[in-house]
């Protein structure tokens, strides 16, 4: 039995997080939230719902920005999961000087509160593959309708040249820069995780960020859809319940993990292109799905996989849900649930 601090805990992958420390521990949770989020109160109400019962469950309204708000929210907590961000592309290149707050000053705030708790805390950042910007120098082509790397077959690797190409992408590297210098300077047990696509469960995606939920509630619920680009451009996508999972081993080798930077996805095994996700939609609908053409956007990659063989290694962690599996979860899970959209 322990304390853990959830910071963005009212979110898509912080609910979930939340959700399993409550049904699958003995821990406390305090979740840490400013509710800047449209559906973040779906996610609290669901929760203390849920959980009625149980006093292990704190939430706090609260900025990463307040200081001494954060510092007293944090009294005794061992175990932190920093997930609260800024978290599109598009808002950061508007308002830039929001995304920094959020994202760099706030992750400063509260590594400065870790450093000071007795409990010698292990904390964990969610990072992004957009550190890596346009991946300069690595050579993209096209294979059967979809963006491929001509060479990196196993995806990108922890040691790829960093290169952000959007306010959100610099400020995201700020605070992954900071966690392992934390590491560094002061001890801190700090992990980074440079995730590709996460999806899944209580995530109301849109436009700008949870491409693959936007896909699927707009499909669902017949709303146009804009590809943006070509359709072509590829991740490797990540259900909800492995980043959970990982996050747990992550930190139960947090002798070995402390200090290091994963990069967390699907790997190799779970890519998708727009188009791909289009057709299972389509397939699982049994009709064609409206969709109008857009521009590119700023920072869009053509093809991003994670190479996630350090994770393997260090901490024994793969996907085990595939992407078919966990899109037609998410499918099933959204037309069940259809009053929340």
């Amino acid at each position: 039995m322990g304390i853990s601090f959830i910071s963005g805990g009212l979110g898509f992958i912080g609910s979930n997080l939340s959700d399993y420390l409550l049904s699958k521990t003995n821990d406390t949770v305090i979740i840490y939230d400013n509710l800047s989020r449209e559906n973040v109160i779906k996610n609290k109400k669901w929760l203390e719902q849920k959980y009625s019962n149980t006093p292990r469950l704190n939430i706090i309204i609260g900025d990463l920005c307040e200081y001494n708000k954060l510092k007293t929210s944090m009294i005794d907590v061992e175990k932190i999961y920093h997930i609260a961000g800024q978290v599109a592309v598009t808002t950061s290149v508007s308002d830039p000087i929001s995304d920094f707050e959020t994202n760099a000053r706030g992750t400063v705030n509260l590594l400065e509160v870790a450093r000071q708790l007795k409990t010698d805390p292990s904390l964990i950042l969610t990072s992004t593959n957009k550190v890596y910007g346009s991946l300069k120098g690595i050579n993209v082509i096209e294979e059967k309708g979809c963006y491929d790397f001509e060479t990196y077959k196993q995806g990108i690797s922890e040691d790829t040249f960093i290169d952000p190409h959007s306010p959100y992408g610099c400020s995201k590297y700020c605070a992954d820069a900071y966690f392992k210098d934390y590491f560094r300077i002061y001890g801190l047990k700090t992990v980074v995780f440079r995730m590709s696509c996460i999806y899944g469960y209580r995530q109301f995606g849109n436009e700008d960020q949870g491409w693959v939920a936007h896909f699927i509630i707009s499909s669902i619920f017949n709303r146009k859809l804009t590809i943006y680009g070509d359709g072509k451009q590829v991740r490797d996508i990540l259900f909800i319940q492995d980043l959970v999972n990982a996050f747990q081993s992550a930190l139960q080798n947090i002798k070995i993990t402390k200090g290091e930077v994963y990069n967390i996805g699907g790997g190799p095994e779970n890519v998708i292109s727009l188009l791909e996700l289009l057709n299972i939609l389509e397939k699982l609908l049994n009709h064609k799905i409206e969709n109008d053409c857009g521009d590119w956007r700023p920072g869009d990659q053509k093809v991003y996989y994670s190479n996630i063989s350090k994770a393997k290694k260090d901490f024994n962690w793969k996907p085990i849900i595939s992407k078919t599996e966990g899109i037609e979860k998410l499918f099933n899970w959204v037309k069940e649930n259809s009053e929340l959209f």
